[in-house]
């Protein structure tokens, strides 16, 4: 369920982010559909590559692409299990993402350009300060919860106190920073920039043409999906999954405690209808601020991302709190 909806998610995705920059800037600006319009152009083009370019540039690309789809494959959607979950499969998700990094790191160096090199250090650079946070945040709710797959620790989170909020709320903003780094987004990067010496992500694919620059831009549109649905198994709750899976009802509380039963279609849709509301308001969240939030200089980026890693911390110790693990 989550691959596909995170498929559907997708398609719109991009389109969502342009129409908000293109609002808050006071243009009409293109559909919501333009960037896959653009993205169908390439893949009906023929790939134009350097002689001095190896196989590497030819496979990277879609080892990229097959790396993001072997990682949603280990997203459960909220109260639904995985497709390929197991115990610590967040280890997988983390090096599934950076074994496509790499090779497309290793791609932008095949071409020999200066400038892709840049980019591909700063790419690198910026991969290894975010990957300690994410680390740190999962092995913070693997201790809170008990578990060490995705499915059963979103599972296991509840929403029930302060603390519980606090730890959501931490984990929530740091999936969407990493989210921003990992896709070369603002503050971090600037994807309409035209200046190579300061471009990252949009350098890197300077050499890439047709059908390899199509499965590059299908990537990332299925990496955003991808973090998309990360935030959303925090924020929807699972017992809809769970009567879907028990074939029951659920009893719920609506509003003023007045008590209704809903079937477990209606509650399916529910779920789902949640789980579009959080991509949206992620997709429009982040035109907003790249709308109105500036760049940081490259010598600040580190700084920021090393944050991160301190916030996570922070969560951390909250949770060795609760648990008792400090005291005595």
């Amino acid at each position: 369920m989550g691959f596909l909806l995170a498929i559907v998610t997708a398609l719109f995705f991009p389109g969502i982010i342009l129409r908000v920059k293109s609002i808050a800037s006071g243009r009409k600006g293109p559909g919501i559909m333009q960037p896959w319009k653009n993205i169908l152009v390439l893949i009906r083009k023929e790939s134009v590559f350097s002689t001095t370019t190896s196989y590497i540039s030819r496979i990277a690309p879609a080892v990229y692409l097959s790396t993001v789809i072997c990682a949603l494959l280990l997203l459960p959607f909220p109260g639904m299990p995985s497709w390929l979950g197991f115990d610590g499969d967040f280890v997988l998700f983390a090096y599934l993402l950076a074994l496509g990094k790499f090779l497309f790191i290793l791609g932008a160096l095949d071409t020999g350009s200066s400038f892709e090199g840049m980019g591909a250090n700063r790419e690198a650079l910026y991969s290894m300060l975010a990957e300690p946070a994410f680390f740190i945040l999962f092995g913070t709710l693997a201790l809170l919860t008990g578990q060490t797959s995705m499915d059963q620790i979103f599972g296991s989170f509840q929403f029930s106190g302060h603390n519980s909020f606090i730890i959501g709320f931490i984990a929530v903003y740091l999936l969407v920073q990493i989210a921003m780094i990992e896709n070369s987004r603002m503050p971090v990067d600037d994807p309409k920039t035209h200046l190579e010496l300061t471009m990252i992500h949009e350098v890197m694919i300077l050499d890439h043409s047709g059908f390899d620059l199509a499965l590059i831009h299908v990537g990332t549109a299925l990496k955003f999906a991808m973090y998309g649905l990360l935030i959303a198994n925090f924020l929807i709750p699972v017992d809809a999954g769970q009567v879907l899976m028990n074939n029951e009802y659920l009893t719920i509380n609506i509003g003023s405690g007045i008590k209704n039963y809903i079937g477990k279609e209606w509650m399916a849709v529910i779920q789902i209808g949640i789980y579009f509301f959080v991509q949206i308001i992620f997709a429009a969240m982040i035109g907003v601020l790249e709308s109105f939030r500036a760049r940081k200089k490259l010598v600040r980026n580190p700084q920021f991302i090393v944050t991160l890693s301190s916030i996570a911390v922070v969560a951390f110790i909250l949770v060795l709190l609760i648990t008792f693990k400090m005291i005595g």
